[in-house]
C-alpha cells in the first residue's frame, strides 16, 4: 500500500533569502519522509513564485528546489506537477530533464478505490474574471513565444511584476476566493461523483464535508509561516504541518 503526498503554493523566489531557506529546509524534511514511505507527490500550483521555461537557460534561485526534485525522481517517487497561475509555463524542462509530469487545469485520478480531483484552482467556477481574461490574452502561443523573446532579465522582472500584482488582488478578495472554490466544488459534486477534491490557490487550508458528496481539501500556503501538506494513506487523507 502506497503514500501519496500534495503539497500548493509553496511560492518558492517570493520571500527574503531567511524565509526562502526556512521554507527549502522545510521541504527537504517533507521529501525524507517521501522517499521513506511515499510513492508519490502531486505539487498542485504556484509551488515556485515565477517560472518561464527558456532555451538555453534556468532561471536564477531555484538550483537547490530543482536539485531536492531530482533527487525524489532518482528514489523512485512519482512526482506531478499541475501548473498554477505563478508557474506561468512550465514547458518542457520538468518532464525531459527531472522526470516529472507536468499537467494543466483539472486531473482525475485513482487512489485505493477512491476517485480525487486535483487542480490549483485559478479560474475554476463563477468570478475571477481578471485571471481569465489574463490567461486568454497572455499565456497562448503567440504571446508566450513573444515574452521567450525577451531578454531573460527583461522577462523574468515582467512575471515577478505580475505575480506582485496577483498578490494584491487576492489579498482584498480572500473571502470571496475562498467561496468561489468550495461553491465549485459543491456544484461539481452535484454533478460528479468523487470522494476528494483538493487545490490550493487561495491560501487557506482547511477540509469540508460538501452537500453533494466528498471532501473539499484546500492544502493552503507556505508563505506565512506555516508548512501545510495532504497525506492520503490507507484510505484517508488528512492535512499535517511541519
Amino acid at each position: 500500500m502506497s503514500v501519496t503526498y500534495f503539497i500548493s503554493d509553496i511560492h518558492i523566489g517570493l520571500q527574503d533569502e531567511q524565509s526562502e531557506r526556512k521554507k527549502l529546509d522545510k521541504l527537504e524534511q517533507l521529501f525524507f519522509s517521501i522517499k521513506a514511505e511515499g510513492c508519490s507527490l502531486y505539487m498542485l500550483g504556484d509551488i515556485l513564485d515565477y517560472w518561464l521555461e527558456f532555451r538555453h537557460l534556468i532561471p536564477k534561485g531555484f538550483t537547490r528546489f530543482l536539485s531536492l526534485l531530482s533527487d525524489l525522481v532518482c528514489h523512485n517517487i512519482e512526482v506531478f506537477y499541475v501548473a498554477g497561475n505563478h508557474d506561468f509555463y512550465l514547458g518542457r524542462y520538468f518532464d525531459d530533464e527531472l522526470g516529472i509530469k507536468t499537467l494543466y487545469g483539472m486531473h482525475e485520478l485513482h487512489l485505493e478505490g477512491l476517485q480525487f480531483l486535483v487542480a490549483h484552482g485559478d479560474g475554476l467556477g463563477e468570478g475571477d474574471l481578471g485571471y481569465k481574461i489574463f490567461s486568454r490574452l497572455v499565456k497562448n502561443r503567440f504571446n508566450l513565444a513573444l515574452l521567450k523573446g525577451f531578454h531573460p532579465d527583461l522577462a523574468i522582472g515582467l512575471m515577478k511584476g505580475l505575480s506582485r500584482l496577483s498578490r494584491t488582488h487576492k489579498a482584498d478578495n480572500r473571502l470571496f476566493e475562498t467561496d468561489r472554490l468550495l461553491n465549485f466544488a459543491e456544484a461539481l459534486a452535484m454533478e460528479k461523483n468523487f470522494d476528494y477534491f483538493i487545490c490550493g490557490h487561495n491560501h487557506v487550508v482547511g477540509i469540508k464535508e460538501l452537500a453533494g458528496g466528498g471532501r473539499y481539501v484546500n492544502l493552503g500556503t507556505w508563505i506565512e509561516g506555516h508548512f501545510p501538506y495532504g497525506v492520503f494513506d490507507k484510505g484517508s487523507l488528512e492535512l499535517r504541518e511541519l
